[in-house]
């Protein structure tokens, strides 16, 4: 086989690499806002979006994201799963995720969802259903980290 032909090359390798990563002026606002048990996000005032996370730019305008508004603390799932796979850095599974837009934003964001029986999957994946609704609650001493709150399913 000429080297042109060979098999390309592949070197198994890990990395660990620690570094400090500047989260910038809108996360910053984000996470402060969290310590203080709010739930930021940003709002462009050329297209009326309103962003959780909150974004510097409107993806709608092309405008900067001008104003802050604090979201609602009940929202509603716009999507869910029950993660049964472990990852390194998570919680052991199973656990549940959703993407919930809360009262007054209007995009989705992240987050664990507890308080829920994972024993019988198909049971809580119907408990999990889009237009579920859901609300927030913080842990008791907020540290500006997104794991400062999760959602607890209503009713």
């Amino acid at each position: 086989m000429s080297p042109s032909t060979a098999e390309p090359l592949i070197i198994p390798a890990e990395w660990h690499v620690r570094y400090n990563y500047p989260a910038g002026e809108t996360a910053t606002r984000f996470f402060a806002g969290l310590r203080e048990r709010r739930i930021l996000a940003t709002r462009c005032s050329a297209s009326g979006l309103s962003y959780l996370p909150p974004r510097a730019y409107c993806e709608r305008a092309f405008e900067p994201c001008d104003g802050w508004i604090e979201a609602g603390r009940e929202g509603t799932i716009e999507a869910a799963t029950i993660v049964s796979a472990a990852f390194e850095n998570l919680p052991p599974p199973p656990y549940a995720i959703a993407y919930v837009r809360l009262d007054g934003v209007d995009t989705a964001l992240l987050n664990f969802v507890r308080g829920l029986a994972l024993d019988d999957p198909a049971a809580a994946a119907r408990r999990l259903r889009p237009g579920a609704r859901v609300r927030v609650v913080f842990k008791d001493a907020p540290e500006g980290r997104i794991t400062d709150f999760h959602y607890e399913l209503l009713g």
